[in-house]
């Protein structure tokens, strides 16, 4: 209840109470001036003393009104002088109570100011939306095949068959900017440990030290120039945009990855930037040492142009065009003088060098149909050449991979969920090694045990028109396998939506 509803619930009492007391006056008036009548049998004398003792209480009450109203007229007059103080209406008395006990007892401060120093404050204030969140992503699949050393070809991190298997552990510490609270920079690093490390993660053929940074899946800095709508710049390591398919599984719709996942690039190494044209439509631009390469193979820097469209706000759609020259200018060597180095430091110049550039047109579209029903598209275009122009002993014929896929996903209740993806990838040997079409079509079921917990059931068939899966006979290929898969992910932290 607040200090002024208990001044004006004060003052009507006091009010009623006035009242009170000039109707108990005017009741006793009355009745000291009844006619002697209703009274006939009281004696003279005893009339005599009943009259008087009313008169003395009628004089009682008249001397309290009077008391009472002078009370009211000085709670009247510390409200006038309070309200123009600033302060809130109170009975004097109080004030003179709360001055008395602000004098005799020693200043006291909130809980708040108690446990919490301006230095705590400071460092409260700088984790404000850090968030520190946990994946672990395991699973256990079969191979009908019963290839020789339970591996399944082709597959970026279900690589094993008929094993129990870890295949990512990750740690993400995430500090995003915060451009509306006046923090215009921040930072992430996600840490991974697992079979899908070794799948994506520092590749001796593009790293030539790999185990630098093979746990090191993203590693970035982020600051928003304060130019127009602000331009969104990251430096560091991160995963790669290209492809609608991304490292963690609990965001995707299947539990395996489509061949456009294991074929596109990875993650990148070096600066991008985005920059929102309005709310519907963002462009980006990226240069990086290459696809897959923390450290450059050679002297090109690769770059992106793309953008992301909001048509409608149920359609998200994605175009990115990638200019690289991936063909290395050196090849590692053993012995590099008598001056030391770091260990896989020491190369040799290859000379000429092939410069011939890759090409990547990629672009998906994402449609929410409906709350239940989601509908993905993708297709990718990559020309690759060896050397840029032809010459004697350089050919310049490109090496071309075409193809796509298509996903649907039925979300029946939050619990339960169905999905399906088909793909074709029409390679020339960029991907597989060999002149092939590939297919594969793939049903995932979800069952959500709970925030955090998630059990996928899959099915997945790959087929091609040439042999290129293994089977239980040592050097004998097939053009299919057949494999069933059951996905355990787990993860806990502060950090909503995709990873």
């Amino acid at each position: 209840m607040s200090i002024q509803h208990v001044t004006a619930e004060s003052s009507w009492r006091y009010l009623a109470a006035i009242v009170t007391l000039c109707i108990c006056a005017a009741s006793l008036r009355a009745q000291s001036t009844e006619p002697q009548q209703t009274q006939p049998q009281q004696s003279v004398s005893a009339r005599s003393e009943t009259a008087q003792t009313l008169q003395e209480r009628v004089t009682l009450l008249e001397s309290e009104v009077t008391e009472l109203k002078s009370l009211v007229k000085q709670m009247q007059a510390s409200s006038q002088v309070a309200a123009a103080d600033g302060r809130t209406p109170v009975v004097a008395e109080s004030l003179q109570s709360q001055s008395v006990q602000s004098q005799s007892l020693p200043s006291q401060t909130s809980p708040e100011q108690t446990l919490t120093t301006a230095e705590d404050r400071k460092q409260l204030d700088f984790l404000h939306g850090t968030t520190i969140n946990l994946g672990l992503d395991s699973y256990y699949e079969y191979n009908f095949n019963h290839p020789v050393g339970r591996v399944n070809l082709l597959r970026a991190y279900d690589v094993l068959s008929n094993n129990f298997s870890l295949n990512q552990a990750s740690v993400i510490f995430d500090h995003p900017p915060d451009a509306a609270a006046g923090r215009r920079w921040g930072g992430r690093l996600d840490l991974q440990f697992g079979q899908a490390t070794d799948t994506s993660q520092g590749n001796p053929a593009n790293e030539p030290r790999p185990d630098i940074y093979r746990n090191i899946f993203q590693a970035y800095g982020t600051y928003i120039v304060p130019v127009g709508k602000g331009v969104d710049v990251d430096f560091g390591k991160w995963g790669s945009s290209l492809g609608i398919e991304g490292n963690y599984t609990k965001d995707q719709m299947n539990y395996s990855r489509a061949y456009w996942f294991s074929f596109l690039p990875f993650y990148h190494m070096g600066f991008r930037a985005s920059y929102p044209v309005s709310d519907r439509f963002t462009v980006n631009y990226w240069v990086v040492n290459g696809t897959n390469q923390a450290e450059a193979t050679n002297g090109f820097k690769d770059e992106l142009f793309g953008f992301t469209a909001k048509p409608q706000k149920s359609v998200i759609w994605t175009m990115n065009y990638y200019l690289g020259q991936d063909h290395p200018d050196r090849t590692p060597a053993s012995n590099c003088g008598p001056i030391p180095v770091q260990p896989g430091l020491c190369f040799v110049a290859i000379r000429p060098a092939p410069d011939g550039r890759t090409h990547i047109f990629d672009s998906y579209v994402t449609w929410q149909t409906t709350a239940k029903l989601t509908l993905q598209i993708e297709g990718d275009y990559e020309i690759e050449r060896l050397w840029k122009n032809a010459a004697p002993g350089e050919s310049s014929t490109p090496s071309v991979v075409a193809g796509g896929a298509a996903y649907a996903r039925y979300q029946f209740t939050p619990k339960l969920a169905l999905a399906a993806r088909g793909e074709y990838m029409s390679d020339s040997g960029l991907f597989s090694g060999i002149n092939q079409d590939l297919k594969e079509t793939t049903v995932t079921f979800d069952y959500n045990l709970g925030d955090g917990f998630l059990t996928r059931y899959e099915w997945r068939r790959d087929f091609s028109n040439q042999p290129s899966f293994l089977t239980d006979v040592q050097g004998l290929l097939t053009k299919q396998q057949n494999t069933a898969t059951i996905g355990l992910i787990w993860w806990w932290g502060r950090k909503q939506g995709a990873w």
